[in-house]
């Protein structure tokens, strides 16, 4: 077991109590209304209620979207620290995550792209937390559309790697819970965006709720990654940043979710024989 199962339990853990406070600071701060919210009003008169309670009148510019949510201070400071710091952490993890494939296995292009995706994923948040949907919208719809797809799409090639290089029964079940959590984040974001670009007040709303589903959605998916980091040594970033082809028998044979460095009694005993 080593210190790197840390790093995408902490990923998981900060940004999603994170965006949560985020969400917290901006309701109380009457910059946008609580999500079970579901009336809106065209205009409304000055709100009545008090500071530190929920907004009693909401219009669209309420709604809270994730980015709404982080447009004005004082939780825009803590929105970009989180997507800073966490878009540095998903850097760490997606690099980490391809070294440790090619450990296992050997290099392909689905590690490849996922570790491009991984780190494009972390460009788009960077960008989000920094340009504010209020203050720089262009800016910040360009970091959204580059961060969700390209999330979506790394968790997605996750999944692939997950299969090939898994050994054990338990293996195959994070497969399969990974499978999930991507089907959750597909038809989440679809639906956010179909939801996002209709006027209606309610399907904006739930354009709101798809969003968040989406985020917290794919920030466990990260999390998942702690199964595998067990394993991780201190050779593993070297290994990724050598060009090198199959790995030695040993490494090979070794399980994603085990971090003994010993040999699987399933190993294929012909490519032991063969080295």
């Amino acid at each position: 077991m080593t210190a790197w199962i840390i790093l995408p339990v902490s990923l998981s853990a900060f940004s999603i109590t994170g965006i949560w406070i985020v969400y917290a600071m901006a309701v109380m701060n009457h910059h946008v209304c609580p999500v079970e919210n579901w009336s809106y009003n065209v205009t409304c008169s000055e709100d009545t209620s008090k500071r530190g309670f929920p907004k009693s009148c909401c219009t669209i510019q309420d709604i809270p979207l994730i980015s709404k949510c982080g447009s004005f201070p004082p939780e825009s400071c803590l929105f970009s620290l989180i997507g800073n710091v966490g878009a540095f952490m998903v850097v760490m993890v997606c690099m980490l995550r391809y070294a440790q494939v090619i450990e296992r296995s050997r290099r392909s292009w689905i590690n490849t792209m996922g570790l491009i995706t991984g780190c494009t994923n972390a460009l788009g948040l960077v960008m989000v937390g920094n340009f504010q949907v209020d203050h720089a919208k262009s800016l910040h719809y360009i970091g959204a559309g580059v961060a969700f797809p390209a999330g979506l799409l790394f968790v997605g090639l996750q999944c692939v790697l997950t299969y090939r290089i898994a050994m054990t029964a338990l293996d195959y079940w994070m497969a399969h819970l990974r499978v999930a959590l991507t089907i959750v984040a597909l038809f989440s974001l679809v639906l956010s965006g179909i939801f996002f670009i209709h006027e209606s007040f309610l399907l904006q709303h739930a354009a709101a709720v798809c969003e968040w589903i989406f985020t917290v959605d794919i920030l466990v998916f990260y999390g998942t990654f702690t199964y595998e980091f067990g394993a991780v040594t201190n050779d593993t970033m070297v290994i990724g940043l050598q060009h090198r082809g199959p790995v030695s028998a040993s490494k090979a044979c070794k399980s994603p979710g085990s971090s003994s460095t010993s040999t699987q009694l399933n190993c294929n005993p012909e490519s032991i024989a063969m080295l």
